[in-house]
C-alpha cells in the first residue's frame, strides 16, 4: 500500500529537505503538495511548473498534487479558466493530480479552518470550490474537467451527498479519488457502519485515503487540527483503518487504496 506525505501548503522545498534530513522520506512512496494560486497562494497559476521543480530539486520521490482548485467566489468564469489552465500545466507534469472539489460545501456547514469568519473572504471561498453547486446544478467549468486528473472530495459523517457524488464521479469518468477518514469521526457512535458504507460506495475507484482530524479531547489543543497528545493513539487509529480497508476485506474492492497521512 503506497504511503504519501500529506499535501504541504505552502509548497516549501526547505520543509521537504528538513524531513529528508530526519530520514522520513525513506518511509514514503510520494510527496503531496497543495496549491490554490487563484484563491489563496501568493504566487501565480503559471508558476506551477516552477513550484514542482523546486520539490524535484530536493527529492526523487514522485510528486502528487493532492489538492488543486479554483473557487467561483468571484465569478464562474474564473473557475472555467482555472481548470483549463491547471490541466495544461499539471497533467503530465505531476504523477497524480486531484481537483478540489466535486461539490460545493453547504453554506450551513463550517469550513475546517483555524479562524473561521475572521479570515474574511478567504474563509468564504471554501464554500465555492466545487464543480457542482449546493443546489446540485453543475457549474460551467465542469465541461472542462479532464478525467486524467482525479477528484478530491471530502465527505462529512453520514453525508447525505455520498450517492449523488458517486453518480457524478461516474459521469465524469473519474478513476482516481481522494477522500478522508476522520479520526474524530472514528470515535463517534455508529462510525464503523458509516465508514463501511462510504468505502463500499467508493470501492470502484482508485482511492487515496487521508487520515486526519484529531478528536478535540485527544489533541494538544481542543480542535481537530491539533497534533495528538499521544502519537500511539493516532498510530492505533491508522492501523485499524488499514486493517479494515486495505485490500478491502469488508467491501472486496479490486483496488488497493493509497494512504495519505496529514
Amino acid at each position: 500500500m503506497p504511503i504519501i506525505l500529506g499535501g504541504i501548503s505552502p509548497i516549501d522545498a526547505g520543509f521537504i529537505d528538513l524531513l529528508k534530513s530526519y530520514g522520513l522520506l525513506a518511509y514514503l512512496d510520494a510527496v503531496g503538495v497543495h496549491g490554490f494560486p487563484l484563491d489563496w497562494n501568493h504566487w501565480q497559476i503559471n508558476d506551477w511548473p516552477k513550484k514542482l521543480d523546486e520539490i524535484r530539486a530536493v527529492t526523487d520521490l514522485p510528486i502528487w498534487v493532492t489538492e488543486v482548485g479554483v473557487s467561483t467566489f468571484g465569478a464562474d468564469e474564473v473557475q472555467t479558466f482555472g481548470i483549463q489552465r491547471t490541466s495544461e500545466l499539471l497533467i503530465g507534469n505531476a504523477d497524480r493530480v486531484f481537483w478540489y472539489s466535486l461539490l460545493d460545501l453547504p453554506m450551513k456547514w463550517e469550513a475546517t479552518t483555524r479562524h473561521k469568519e475572521c479570515e474574511g473572504s478567504a474563509y468564504y471561498r471554501h464554500f465555492y470550490m466545487g464543480l457542482i453547486r449546493e443546489d446540485r446544478t453543475p457549474k460551467p467549468a465542469i465541461k472542462y474537467f479532464n478525467p486524467e486528473m482525479g477528484i478530491c472530495q471530502w465527505f462529512h459523517f453520514e453525508d447525505h451527498r455520498l450517492d449523488f457524488a458517486v453518480e457524478w464521479l461516474r459521469k465524469l469518468g473519474v478513476r482516481k479519488l481522494r477522500t478522508g477518514i476522520s479520526w474524530a469521526d472514528w470515535e463517534r457512535p455508529n462510525a464503523l457502519q458509516w465508514f463501511d458504507r462510504q468505502m463500499e460506495a467508493l470501492a470502484e475507484f482508485d482511492t487515496t485515503i487521508t487520515l486526519c482530524f484529531t478528536p478535540p479531547s485527544r489533541g494538544k489543543a481542543s480542535n481537530c487540527t491539533s497534533p495528538p497528545l499521544c502519537l500511539d493513539e493516532f498510530s492505533r487509529f491508522a492501523a485499524e483503518v488499514v486493517e479494515r480497508y486495505a485490500g478491502d476485506p469488508v467491501n472486496k474492492s479490486p483496488v488497493e487504496p493509497s494512504l495519505l497521512v496529514d
